[in-house]
Formats: C-alpha cells, sequence, structure tokens
C-alpha cells in the first residue's frame, strides 16, 4: 500500500494527502478564512510563517507521519476545481489488538454550512477502516464543541461517553466527548 497515494473521491470531494504542489492553492484558502465563528473556530490566522519551503516540510512531515504509522493527514479538496477545503487526520491510538485511531477535522469556515464536513467525514472514515485497517475510531470533542458534536452525529459516530480530565489544553486537564465509529458498524 502506497501510503502516499491513498484517496477517496466522494460525490464533490477528494480526500486524499497533501502534495507539494498544493502550496498556493492550500494558502489561498487559509487566507480566505472568515472571522472565527465561534470558540473553537481559529478564523483567520496569521499565515506570514508559512512559506513554500515551510509547506514541503509539512508535506515532508506528514509523510514520516504516514510511514510511522503515527498518524494520516488528508487535505479535502473539491472535486471540480481542486479548491482546498479542509484537513482530517487520523492519528494512531494503538495497533496490535486494538487497531484504534483518534480522527480530527477541520473545514474551513467559508465552506461551512455546504455539507463538506460531513461528506469529507465519511468518504475519511472509509479510508480508516479499509485501507489504513482501523477497526475503531474515536472523535474527542470539547464538551461544549457543539458544531463537532454535531457533526459526528450527523455522519453515524456513536456517543461513547465522557472520559474526565483527559487532555490538558489551556493549563487544564479538560473532559473530552467520545463519539465512536467501529468497522462492523461502517458509516457509509
Amino acid at each position: 500500500m502506497n501510503k502516499f497515494n491513498l484517496q477517496k473521491v466522494s460525490a464533490r470531494l477528494v480526500i486524499r494527502p497533501l502534495k507539494m504542489e498544493d502550496y498556493q492553492n492550500w494558502l489561498r484558502e487559509f487566507n480566505a478564512r472568515l472571522p472565527s465563528q465561534h470558540a473553537y473556530d481559529p478564523g483567520k490566522m496569521d499565515m506570514s510563517d508559512c512559506t513554500e519551503e515551510w509547506f514541503h516540510e509539512l508535506v515532508h512531515k506528514h509523510q514520516e507521519l504516514a510511514i510511522s504509522d503515527t498518524a494520516h493527514v488528508f487535505g479535502v479538496f473539491h472535486k471540480e476545481d481542486g479548491t482546498h477545503i479542509g484537513m482530517v487526520d487520523f492519528s494512531t491510538l494503538a495497533r496490535m489488538n486494538f487497531q484504534w485511531a483518534r480522527i480530527g477535522y477541520t473545514i474551513h469556515n467559508q465552506y461551512w454550512r455546504k455539507g463538506y464536513g460531513k461528506e469529507a467525514v465519511r468518504a475519511a472514515l472509509q479510508i480508516a477502516f479499509h485501507n489504513l485497517n482501523f477497526h475503531r475510531i474515536e472523535a474527542h470533542i470539547n464538551l461544549d464543541n457543539q458544531p463537532s458534536t454535531q457533526l459526528a452525529e450527523s455522519v453515524g459516530m456513536m456517543y461513547e461517553g465522557v472520559r474526565k480530565g483527559f487532555i490538558y489544553e489551556n493549563e487544564n486537564w479538560t473532559d473530552q466527548l467520545v463519539y465512536v465509529a467501529t468497522a462492523e458498524n461502517e458509516i457509509e
């Protein structure tokens, strides 16, 4: 399996690893972000340090993470014109008897409310189950991050519970909601 050529095409999107030639498209869409829409949306970001050389190092780092099976990072692109819409990633939590990963997802806020997040996550989960051979995928979500909770629920991920003091962020151990998808309950 060539982890650099993994991709899934859905009705409107292509989910695939970033390539060196994606730089201008990637940068343009980050620069086009709208102001923050809620606490978990960074909105407009300072991209001045994100030079082409920096981006090439990022792509190389993503490739190293895939080779080591530490993480698998995918860009979300519009199928018709190739516009970079967002990112989906899987972090390997355990292999062996678990085949367990965490999913992360972000869609540029200028593309919200068009169903792209739902379509991207569904397609990425197919890559996770069929190509990366994960059995269990978890989304770890802050208790008050309603947009992320709604996305997890909209793709059919099952609410499992709350993990207390699960992640250290903003100088505190915070609780996280856990949503789950498994290979035998695969989301179509």
